[in-house]
């Protein structure tokens, strides 16, 4: 499995900022968020989203952010032919 890459920019008692770099192909493996975060996407394609109750895509558009509650479980994986590059702020 090709991983993504994360780089964690800031790291403090209220804020994890980390730069997410998936080349094609790259995915997270399966994780479990233990905060509330928000994603901020820094290009456009396409994720799939390996979910327990199955998979699917999610069209991003650069500088669109979303946000999720914890608990969410997922893998996150670039199906684009391109790099994709997301950041991720967790809340604390």
């Amino acid at each position: 499995m090709l991983k993504a890459v994360p780089t964690v920019q800031v790291d403090n008692a209220r804020v994890v900022v980390t730069e997410w770099r998936f080349p094609p192909g790259a995915e997270t493996g399966f994780h479990v968020h233990a905060h509330d975060y928000v994603v901020v996407p820094l290009t456009s394609g396409t994720l799939r989203l390996d979910e327990a109750d199955g998979s699917r895509d999610a069209q991003l558009r650069a500088g669109v952010s979303y946000a999720r509650p914890a608990g969410i479980a997922h893998n996150v994986i670039n199906v684009n032919d391109h790099d994709f590059v997301f950041v991720e702020v967790e809340l604390r």
